[in-house]
């Protein structure tokens, strides 16, 4: 019997193995999309050989908004062997989530002793679309190598409950400072190990009315203020990690400002995002990969119907866990592990992700596959109506996921699916704009960057952005009416400053050219980054020679060299070398190309 029950965990496996591949195996035509030029095409401290520089970069690193270490150094392996071939990065990530879906369905089981709700779990979990993104979007690294960990940590966690000691609690201490290395959104994790103790493992001390409960793995019982205590060093960790990313968010300027969406409408979206995200859950159309938030046009009807329906869900959740722990460990898995991202602490434009739901989705797969188990337990046909039944949901989920990943091939297809599946949302028309640019279809990039401004017309990237497009495009007048108007509108903007200078001091035409005026915008530059940034202070050298301050360009010139080496910025490096000989010579930099800084 032992044998036969070997076999077919194995078998489970390996089907488990093979459907996830045939769901996700799309993405190895895929290319680099969105943020993957900044985590990998266009990062050059990803790029060459890995040395103790590199290493030392990425646990210090505060690039792209996230301190992330680990998945930086993942990154960095990647590119020793695939360079710059997405495949490779790509399949990358599959691997992972391949053997998230492997570990997820190896410690329900060790928890449960349930094996079919507990290989459903992890098929759904496997298969389903919302988790596309997490997949297919190499940049989400993190999702994917945080989950490993995640897991990892809770069978460590698993062993220690059975029998509880210092060394096994030691590897989960360190499992899950990795996971952190990896993405900050696992804080949570101390709180999920405490829902643990609740359902499956049953730590908690218990009445003698439920000691006839099934325990699975018989962990020694204890109080819940001991089981608390013991996650600690857990919290502290969790505490330490939320420090640091919120220092980096916020001096990145990722963390959007009180000001900027104030709480009640944080909290009103917060409601209206965790009932969206179950009804992802259950019905994953028009997903996309940019959701704008919708600010102060949320018709107030939404968060007071998501409240309410989140009341009664959690009231009736309660009191059947009286009976059914597994819902209410199920319930506040997905409430808690969501908390991080789901927009109290506002970072990026965003009113949901799908690519939040990686772990928070696990919660509400419990409670649906247990449930159903329980509920079914007396039908006659149980085995073959069940089985049938999560056939075709396999099946359907398997069709859903590789459609969508189809959409993720290249920026042109995600963007214009956004833009179909989601209203005004102008962050997309925006991108879809940056693509066109790319193309040279400069006339076609202007009408999205317009398309995006009529939608939010204090979007400032998309005003620099067009000015770039006029300006490639030599109609160096609009682009230049397109920076004086970003300038109304944010008089401190940087990018509009820097290329504005850059434009009056450096273009060959003289009718563009006012060095006075780019000297002007140059040290207000300079000013609001503290004179710390290479290319601003490119820009302070270009306009001081353009006014005939050679002496001056030389000395800030040098200073920029020296800053973009400690960045290792090799190209800008190369260009701020070339235009320190002309200063040298008392020569001012002209440069028709008018290269400029871009949002």
């Amino acid at each position: 019997m032992e044998q036969k029950h070997k076999k077919l965990h194995l078998l489970i496996y390996v089907a488990l193995a093979l459907t996830t591949i045939i769901a996700f195996e799309g993405v190895r035509h895929n290319g680099f999309v969105f943020d993957d030029t900044g985590y990998i095409t266009q990062n050059e401290n990803i790029q060459g050989p890995i040395s103790i520089k590199s290493v030392i970069w990425a646990f210090k690193a505060s690039y792209c908004f996230n301190w992330h270490p680990l998945t930086w150094l993942s990154h960095m392996l990647d590119y020793q062997f695939f360079g710059l071939k997405p495949a490779g990065h790509h399949l990358v990530n599959l691997f992972f989530h391949t053997l998230n879906t492997l570990f997820l369905f190896a410690v329900l089981k060790k928890m449960t002793s349930r094996i079919w709700p507990c290989a459903f779990i992890a098929a759904a979990f496997a298969l389903h679309p919302v988790h596309v993104e997490s997949v297919a979007w190499i940049a989400e690294r993190k999702d994917v190598l945080s989950t490993f960990f995640f897991l990892l940590t809770i069978a460590a966690y698993i062993s220690y409950a059975q029998s509880p000691n210092i060394k096994r609690f030691l590897l989960v201490i360190l499992l899950f400072a990795l996971g952190l290395l990896a993405k900050p959104m696992l804080v949570t994790l101390p709180c999920v190990l405490l829902l643990l103790d609740y359902w499956p493992l049953q730590r908690f001390s218990r009445q003698d009315t439920e000691k006839n409960m099934s325990r699975p793995l018989n962990c020694p019982e204890t109080t819940p203020v001991r089981l608390i205590l013991e996650k600690v060093p857990l919290f502290a960790l969790s505490l330490a990690s939320s420090i640091i990313t919120f220092l980096v968010q916020q001096s990145t300027g990722a963390v959007k400002k009180i000001e900027y969406l104030p709480i009640s409408l944080r909290i009103a979206n917060t409601l209206v995002s965790y009932v969206n995200y179950i009804a992802k859950i259950f019905y994953p159309t028009r997903l996309a990969v940019f959701y704008p938030h919708p600010g102060t046009t949320l018709s107030f009807y939404k968060p007071l119907t998501s409240a309410f329906v989140l009341i009664i869900l959690t009231a009736a959740i309660i009191y059947l866990s009286r009976k059914y722990r597994f819902l209410l460990t199920g319930w506040l898995w997905y409430l808690g592990t969501l908390i991080p991202v789901i927009g109290l602490v506002q970072v990026g434009g965003q009113s949901m992700a799908d690519r939040y739901t990686y772990i928070p989705s696990i919660g509400l797969f419990i409670m649906i596959s247990f449930g159903i188990a329980e509920l079914t337990a007396k039908w006659r046909y149980r085995k073959i109506a069940l089985s049938a039944a999560a056939a075709l949901v396999c099946v359907a989920l398997i069709i859903c996921t590789r459609k969508q990943v189809k959409y993720w091939q290249d920026d042109f297809t995600l963007y214009g699916h956004a833009i179909e599946v989601t209203n005004n949302n102008h962050v997309m028309y925006y991108n879809l704009g940056n693509v066109f640019c790319q193309l040279e279809l400069y006339s076609t990039a202007v009408k999205h960057f317009q398309a995006a401004i009529e939608i939010s017309p204090n979007y400032a990237p998309a005003y620099n952005r067009e000015a770039l497009a006029y300006l490639l495009s030599q109609n160096v007048k609009q682009a230049v009416d397109c920076w004086n108007k970003l300038l109304i509108l944010q008089p401190k903007h940087l990018d509009a400053m820097t290329n504005l200078a850059w434009v009056r001091a450096t273009h060959s035409n003289p009718e563009f050219r006012d060095p006075n005026r780019a000297l002007d915008l140059a040290l207000s530059a300079c000013e609001a980054t503290d004179y710390n940034q290479p290319y601003v202070l490119d820009t302070l050298a270009a306009s001081y020679a353009a006014t005939g301050r050679f002496s001056q360009a030389v000395d800030t010139a040098g200073k920029a060299l020296r800053l973009a080496q400690a960045e290792g910025q090799n190209q800008l490096v190369e260009q701020i070398k070339q235009r320190l000989d002309l200063y040298k010579d008392s020569q001012p930099y002209i440069d028709s190309s008018a290269e400029i800084v871009s949002d």
